[in-house]
């Protein structure tokens, strides 16, 4: 039994390849190095994980996470190449786990024609003719509430503010989902799927994992509701990006399904609001650490507001593309 163990040690650390595998390690076998992988990273730096593999092997490197073996690219020319010819020498893979969170049709395991056919439909809302003729002016106005709102506060906490925020203005114009007039806390679904986002894929009650796949049940049962309601109003307008989806789905022939239709509705909302929001707080972080920048962006946007007719209109799009310093 134990030469047995050591040669099954020895072909998991040692796997065959049709090539040279960079430099690195496997780790443990089966748990590989996920609980490094896994540990918190409380600065806005490269996580340890990343930096001390770098130091060691190269920008280039194996490792083992979750069971699974992989090479890890920090090279950003290689990584360039890698998205340039993605669909063509490279295919994107997810594990498991990954399909299980986000759905088993979600955008980011679909190829092809399908997968382009999605891209155009969500360019419908991202588009750049939306955001100028649309998402800009809902923005400012949505900042500006919050702001006002605010400032009314002793403190706020500024990542879980800002999440509300985005949540909202990306729920209206995805589902056309209003808190204040809805029973259902569709953010807290969320809040709890995010927390256990990046955990050990154990799923069991009480662990960061099960809360997540609990949070995204709940989300999802919302959803599904919401199109049954809308599916069954066949004299509603479009109002919403799902309203949108809804027409798809009403074709003679049609290409979408419900199940992709969901799916790409529940990463739609995760993207949207995590991603922004994480990015608007580290952005807030660094430039209160660097009082010049502040003193810079400060000066661009007193400037516009002076050049207005009207020192309280909202923000246009010929205001935003003139702001050089902040798109920097």
């Amino acid at each position: 039994m134990a030469v047995a163990f050591i040669l099954w040690a020895y072909r998991w650390s040692h796997p065959k390849a049709n090539g040279r595998l960079p430099p690195g390690s496997l780790g443990l076998p089966l748990l590989g190095e996920t609980m490094q992988f896994f540990a918190p990273n409380p600065t806005c730096d490269v996580s340890p994980f990343v930096k001390d593999r770098v130091n060691r092997y190269g920008t280039i490197f194996k490792t083992s996470v979750v069971g699974r073996a992989v090479v890890v690219s920090a090279d950003p020319d290689l990584n360039h190449y890698v998205f340039q010819q993605e669909g063509k020498l490279f295919e994107s893979w997810y594990p498991a786990t990954f399909t299980e969170i986000f759905g088993r049709d979600n955008v980011g395991s679909l190829h092809g024609f399908m997968y382009k056919y999605l891209k155009t439909l969500v360019l419908r809302l991202y588009g750049q003719e939306n955001l100028r003729a649309v998402l800009l002016g809902d923005t400012d106005t949505a900042c500006r509430a919050t702001l006002a709102s605010w400032a009314g506060q002793p403190s706020v906490e500024l990542k879980d503010g800002l999440s509300t925020m985005i949540f909202d203005i990306t729920a209206k114009k995805l589902i056309g989902y209003e808190p204040t007039k809805s029973s259902e806390s569709l953010r807290k679904n969320f809040v709890a799927f995010i927390r256990g986002l990046i955990s050990f894929p154990v799923n069991i009650p009480g662990t960061a994992y099960h809360e997540c796949m609990k949070g995204r049940r709940n989300a999802m049962t919302v959803l599904k509701r919401m199109m049954r309601e809308r599916l069954a109003d066949e004299g509603r307008q479009r109002e919403d990006f799902l309203d949108v989806m809804i027409e798809e789905l009403r074709r003679e022939k049609p290409v979408l399904t419900e199940t992709v239709a969901l799916d790409l509705m529940f990463v739609l909302l995760f993207a949207s609001f995590e991603t922004t929001a994480l990015a608007l707080t580290l952005g807030i972080r660094l430039i209160t650490e660097n009082p010049r920048v502040l003193e810079v962006l400060t000066e661009e946007h007193e400037a516009i507001v002076r050049d207005r007719k009207d020192p309280d209109a909202g923000l246009t799009w010929a205001e935003y593309k003139s702001m050089t310093f902040t798109s920097q």
